[in-house]
């Protein structure tokens, strides 16, 4: 199953096919020196919640949704940090039901979660 996405670099009539509707990317970068990074949150955990969060709702499944690891997403400055594609969305998290409120709400209803949006994208 592919989704069609009306594309921000394409002429108005054109469309761009996506393999998923939502591609999601959870930095889970570990840094060497100890400073500042996602995985001090416990990114790949909550990257792991997600993924079973989605299998769970069928997500997965229907082909609508790809949940993935990402190295450094250079966003550290904004605590543990994930992206969904194709809008190119910023959130930042704190815990699980931070991470259930973006998947109901974003990835089943399609209604980005203002309050967990990175502001400076």
């Amino acid at each position: 199953m592919s989704y069609k996405n009306s594309s921000k670099d394409s002429d108005k009539d054109s469309e761009e096919t996506s393999y998923y509707k939502y591609h999601v990317f959870f930095c889970t970068n570990q840094r060497a020196d100890g400073s500042q990074c996602c995985e001090q949150y416990k990114s790949k955990e909550m990257r792991d919640y997600a993924k079973k969060c989605s299998k769970e709702k069928g997500l997965v499944r229907s082909g609508k949704v790809r949940i993935n690891t990402a190295g450094c997403l250079n966003r550290c400055e904004h605590g543990p940090v994930l992206v969904i594609y194709p809008e190119a969305t910023w959130y930042t998290w704190v815990d699980k039901e931070d991470i259930d409120e973006i998947i109901e709400s974003h990835l089943v209803n399609d209604k980005p979660v203002e309050r967990l949006k990175i502001k400076d994208v």
